[in-house]
């Protein structure tokens, strides 16, 4: 009796250093957890194909058990722990894609939205910034008592959409080779290959024409003054090439409203008024503009 006694003791022991505790739990684990410990070799599964995951094939050759039914049992769940997304990264995906989208996408048609993308229409602080020079400088050359020219306020409101527009046009034309490169501007419309090149210059074209439908407008002092900040309209993304200070570049060229405004209520320019706001405009440009280099 002692003997039988014995004898089972040992294949009682033996049956548990054996066979590995995760298998004798197995039967009551899920189903689609005991699918997974049935040693399935399809070649198109990522989890159990050895050559798609080389640590994974290492640690199932490494734990692999052979009963008498020759049957291989692998540890596939640990796989499908490591490989299986997480929660907070599938909510970080969804999060960033609805990011992306803007009112250009819920409210325009789709033959509209790559342009309006190239306009920048989406991100309006940079017609904000070029428009208020000018309403500074119109709102300065009022009459003492009375308010500023709405009429006036509102053509050069149109004309810095208009402008910045066709400034941001111009930077992705020159840049299309570089922005595809760079995470940040990869997806902009000439760079991504939603527009060619040919379109994104007939858009400026199209953006110059109405901004010379308000430049004729005004006086004519005011018109060869605005006619001249195209050319800095045009050289100031390539100023990030030849230069390191395109910051203060852009404060020449965002800035000169503060003279045009002035010229289209009086026809003409006081130095002695707008040179210091115009150069007051500058160093405020130099300081937005580096901030803004610095978080992107």
């Amino acid at each position: 009796m002692f003997k039988h006694g014995a004898q089972r003791h040992n294949l009682r022991k033996m049956s548990s250093f054996s066979v590995p505790r995760v298998f004798r739990r197995s039967r009551y684990l899920k189903p689609s957890l005991s699918l997974l410990l049935s040693g399935n070799n399809n070649p198109s599964n990522p989890v159990l194909n050895p050559k798609l995951s080389p640590h994974v094939a290492k640690l199932t050759n490494h734990y692999r058990w052979m009963p008498n039914s020759e049957q291989n049992f692998r540890y596939a769940w640990v796989a499908s722990i490591c490989t299986t997304p997480s929660q907070s990264s599938v909510e970080k995906e969804t999060s960033s894609s609805n990011e992306k989208s803007s009112w250009i996408d819920l409210y325009l048609p789709r033959q509209a939205r790559a342009y309006a993308k190239l306009a920048r229409l989406d991100k309006p602080i940079g017609t904000w910034l070029l428009a208020w020079p000018c309403m500074w400088s119109i709102t300065m050359a009022a009459p003492p008592g009375h308010f500023p020219d709405f009429k006036m306020m509102a053509l050069f409101g149109c004309g810095a959409l208009l402008l910045r527009g066709a400034g941001c046009t111009v930077n992705d034309l020159l840049d299309r080779d570089i922005d595809n490169m760079v995470e940040r501007t990869r997806l902009r419309p000439i760079a991504s290959g939603l527009l060619t090149p040919f379109q994104g210059l007939s858009f400026l074209g199209f953006q110059l024409l109405l901004g010379l439908g308000i430049l004729l407008q005004l006086n004519n002092f005011s018109r060869i003054l605005g006619a001249s900040s195209l050319l800095l309209v045009f050289s100031y993304p390539l100023m990030k090439r030849f230069t390191f200070w395109p910051q203060a570049y852009l404060g020449l060229t965002f800035n000169w409203g503060a003279l045009l405004g002035w010229a289209a209520v009086k026809g003409s320019l006081d130095l002695a008024v707008v040179f210091p706001m115009y150069i007051s405009g500058v160093f405020w440009t130099l300081v937005y503009d580096t901030i803004y280099a610095h978080q992107v």
